[in-house]
C-alpha cells in the first residue's frame, strides 16, 4: 500500500525502511516489532547510498548574491552556482533584464579559476558594463534562464491564519525578493486520496495550487529542474511569519 501511494506521487525505484524514531526501530539496529523486515537499517543504508549528482551537467544558473566592488578597477558578481559549468570568457544573459555580455574573470578566494562548476561559490567579472543587481540570475546566452512575473505554484501552507484570495505577501525566492499576490486557488490536495478539491482557501498544513502574480519579473526554473530557481518562500507583510 505504501509503494502504491509513493508512485502516485511520481517516485519509483526507492527503497522502503519502515522505522520508529520514536523508539529507535530499524534506525540502526532491528527490532521484534517489525518481524517481518529483513532490508537494511536505516543509517546502514544512508551510509552506503549512491548520490546520483548531476548538477554539473545542467544549464549554467547563479543567482547574484552581491556585487562585489573593493576599488574603483574592480566590479564583480558573486555568487553560488546552483547548476551547470561557466568557463572564463562564456558569453552570459542576466535575467530578469535580458542584458548580455562576454564573461571576463572568475575569481575565488584562491585564486582565478579557468572554469567553475555547481555548488562553488566565486565572484564573476565582465568586459562589457551592464546593470546587475542582487537576485538576478547569471546564466550562459546559449542556454538562458526563463523569467515571468506570472506562475502557477504548489504551496504549502504554514500559518494559523488561512491563505486567502487576492491577499498580497512577500516572496523571496533565493536572493530575489518581490511582492506577490494570490490569484484565485485552482484547488486543493486531499493528502491521504491526492484528489483535487475545490477550496476557496488553505488552512494550516494544507496544500494547494494556485497562481501568483508578481509586481515585477524574476528569474525561475521549475522545481523539478532546479531546487534553488523553484522553490520560494512567503512572508506575511504584518507579522512577518514565513507563511
Amino acid at each position: 500500500a505504501y509503494r502504491d501511494f509513493a508512485r502516485q506521487l511520481g517516485l519509483d525505484g526507492f527503497t522502503s525502511i519502515p522505522i520508529s524514531a520514536v523508539h529507535g526501530d530499524n534506525v540502526v539496529a532491528p527490532c521484534g516489532n517489525t518481524s517481518w523486515y529483513r532490508g537494511p537499517m536505516l543509517m546502514e543504508y544512508l551510509e552506503t547510498v549512491a548520490i546520483d549528482d548531476d548538477l554539473p551537467s545542467r544549464a549554467f544558473r547563479m543567482p547574484v548574491q552581491w556585487v562585489n566592488r573593493p576599488n574603483p578597477d574592480f566590479r564583480g558578481f558573486a555568487g553560488t552556482i546552483v547548476s551547470g559549468t561557466v568557463k572564463a570568457g562564456d558569453r552570459i544573459v542576466v535575467q530578469p533584464s535580458g542584458r548580455e555580455a562576454r564573461g571576463g574573470r572568475i575569481v575565488t578566494a584562491d585564486g582565478d579559476l579557468a572554469e567553475a562548476v555547481a555548488n562553488q561559490s566565486v565572484t564573476l567579472t565582465l568586459h562589457e558594463e551592464i546593470d546587475i543587481s542582487r537576485g538576478d540570475v547569471i546564466s550562459t546566452a546559449a542556454d538562458p534562464v526563463a523569467s515571468a512575473d506570472q506562475f502557477e505554484a504548489s504551496l504549502v501552507w504554514m500559518d494559523s491564519a488561512p491563505m486567502l484570495r487576492g491577499r498580497s505577501y512577500v516572496m523571496k525566492i533565493g536572493s530575489k525578493t518581490a511582492n506577490a499576490t494570490i490569484a484565485p486557488l485552482k484547488y486543493r490536495i486531499n493528502v491521504h486520496t491526492l484528489e483535487h478539491v475545490a477550496a476557496g482557501k488553505l488552512e494550516l498544513n494544507e496544500i494547494g495550487v494556485c497562481d501568483l502574480e508578481l509586481d515585477r519579473p524574476i528569474a525561475y526554473a521549475p522545481y523539478t529542474d532546479n531546487r534553488d530557481l523553484g522553490g520560494f518562500i512567503l512572508i506575511d507583510r504584518m507579522t512577518n511569519n514565513t507563511v
